[in-house]
């Protein structure tokens, strides 16, 4: 088991932000910096359709300015994928999308939409991009995934975070199961596991406990503890949280 989980920052709130003003502030691309100088492991940033977070000019302009791999979250659409094979960032991670939903709600279909994925998983890795599918803790996904040839999975930990934010143990106990299944299912078949979504200071340890997972993408929380402490120190503070449930403390 590696000692080690990365941590990717998703910085797409900052932009949220700036766009319910307009105008340039706050700047996503100062917090991917910032990130960066904090112990970041990545960059995760999502743009799409409908620009309500990132936007082309933030992802060019992060590309020239922080060293750190971008992984940018994106619809299988082919509007999305020309950007991708424009910037060809470090990492493509394919994920659902709704124009509706406030967030991403639930994992990519890769079952059962195999023939619409698989073009972009080969174009990507064409172009050399790491491929990630987001996609629900079900050994079924992980065999679809393994299909396509995408050499890593996302897997979703909405469903976990949200019944540990209800107080609801035996749920929670439950999808945690269910984590640890899928992960190491799809470790089994050579795919490397991250895990991802509505991960908080409260339930992030027993995610990064699984022994299979080697990243953990992580966003919304981070961005709304800096307005209180600021970002190095609610990046360091999940660091440490991180640390302590890999470490078994």
């Amino acid at each position: 088991m590696s000692t080690h989980v990365r941590l990717g920052v998703n910085i797409d709130h900052v932009a949220t932000i700036r766009n319910a003003r307009g105008g340039a502030v706050p700047d996503p691309v100062r917090a991917a910096i910032i990130a960066e100088q904090s112990g970041a492991d990545g960059i995760t940033l999502h743009i799409r359709e409908d620009r309500r977070h990132v936007r082309e000019d933030d992802l060019f302009r992060m590309v020239e300015a922080v060293k750190l791999p971008i992984n940018l979250e994106m619809a299988c659409a082919e509007e999305m994928l020309a950007i991708a094979l424009k910037v060809k960032p470090h990492a493509v991670c394919l994920v659902p999308e709704r124009r509706e939903e406030r967030t991403t709600e639930g994992g990519l279909d890769v079952a059962g939409h195999h023939n619409h994925v698989a073009p972009f998983v080969r174009q990507l890795r064409e172009a050399g991009v790491r491929v990630s599918l987001f996609i629900d803790p079900d050994v079924r996904q992980m065999e679809a995934a393994q299909s396509l040839g995408a050499p890593v999975v996302e897997i979703h930990t909405g469903a976990y975070c949200e019944a540990v934010a209800e107080g609801d143990q035996a749920r929670a106990a439950r999808e945690l199961e269910a984590i640890r299944v899928a992960a190491k299912d799809g470790a089994a078949r050579g795919l490397e596991i991250h895990a991802g979504h509505g991960i908080t200071y409260k339930s992030v340890a027993p995610i990064a406990a699984v022994p299979e997972v080697r990243e953990l993408n992580i966003g919304h929380f981070i961005i709304g503890e800096a307005i209180f402490v600021g970002l190095p120190t609610a990046i360091a503070e999940m660091r440490r949280h991180i640390d302590l449930g890999r470490s078994g403390a």
